[in-house]
């Protein structure tokens, strides 16, 4: 497995994924935009030249914001999310991001195991934050150790 930026290239591979595991997927031109700022950090594991999942984090300061992390259906429980999270929290923290914040679904016990392993706590509730089904957001912090 490589861990690398991801490109525009990975777009397709990337697109597949999303459309796959989220009822309401981001948009290519919507990845493609934040593959353009300085202050984002997007992410993928390739292995054979197939994209097995990716992450994105906004970073402002010395915090920084994830926007999503996925990992191919046919392949999770491998510890490859496990690996995205690790890798961005090391790379974040190489450019000074220290607080690292994220939005999951309360239902999603399987991310929010994974966050709680990295250091994440939960810090309150957005109601109705997502669509489609609407469920509440758990919103969690990982501080500065």
């Amino acid at each position: 497995m490589i861990l690398r930026e991801m490109l525009v290239d990975d777009l397709d591979q990337v697109m597949e994924i999303e459309q796959d595991l989220f009822h309401v997927p981001w948009t290519k031109e919507g990845f493609f935009t934040f593959l353009t700022r300085d202050d984002a950090m997007f992410l993928v594991v390739e292995e054979k030249e197939k994209i097995l999942g990716y992450c994105g984090l906004l970073m402002v300061l010395d915090e920084g914001d994830i926007t999503n992390v996925a990992v191919r259906r046919d392949r999770q429980k491998e510890g490859i999310g496990a690996f995205l999270m690790q890798s961005l929290i090391r790379l974040a923290a190489e450019r000074e991001v220290t607080t690292i914040h994220l939005e999951v679904r309360v239902g999603n016990e399987t991310a929010i195991r994974l966050y709680e392993r990295m250091g994440f706590t939960g810090d309150g509730i957005r109601k109705a934050y997502y669509s489609d089904p609407v469920e509440d957001a758990l919103l969690m912090t990982r501080h500065p150790e």
